[in-house]
């Protein structure tokens, strides 16, 4: 049984979820106030967007149990999900019930979200190849401690929802999907 545990604040103000241990960085109660992150989703925005996805590429996965990646996107496939893995080291291997893809150009199948688990700072060119070759594209999805404003907006001004600097391991429990 997959065990999960939701947003916590413990006595040294950091984040616990099931995607990252310890965040410190801008992170505390009003960092979650700052415009263009989590404000700009409203929870049907959420409850829509969760519903609606069936097939999740995830950029980033690790084979590495007690990696953030690894541990969501479990989550993501016992919840029903399609994830296909996304990792260029591990490319070819056969991982969550799909085979792990290099890049997302190398996905043949429709995908309705691209999940980011990679540092802000190369949110930029994934987005590009996402709407790049990915045509049936709903939601980018950026993972906690992931923003990218521009990006973002490129995604947007494409048609493709955007989510910033959350887990969905933490919002389908929430909402209680």
């Amino acid at each position: 049984m997959f065990s999960l545990e939701l947003l916590v604040w413990n006595s040294r103000s950091s984040i616990h979820c099931p995607s990252f241990h310890d965040l410190r960085p801008a992170f505390g109660p009003g960092a979650f106030l700052k415009a263009g992150s989590l404000m700009d989703n409203t929870d049907d925005d959420l409850r829509k967007i969760l519903s609606s996805t069936k097939v999740i590429a995830l950029i980033g996965w690790s084979p590495d149990a007690d990696r953030p990646s690894h541990r969501v996107a479990a989550y993501l496939v016992a919840q029903g999900y399609q994830v296909i893995p996304v990792n260029p080291a591990q490319a070819g291997k056969v991982a969550l019930g799909n085979t792990v893809r290099a890049s997302l150009s190398e996905i043949t199948e429709s995908v309705d979200m691209v999940e980011i688990f990679r540092r802000s700072e190369n949110v930029g060119p994934i987005v590009d190849e996402a709407l790049r070759v990915l045509p049936k594209l709903k939601t980018i999805w950026m993972q906690l401690g992931v923003e990218d404003a521009v990006a973002a907006s490129r995604a947007r001004d494409a048609g493709v929802q955007v989510v910033m600097n959350r887990c969905p391991a933490i919002e389908i429990p929430r909402l209680r999907l």
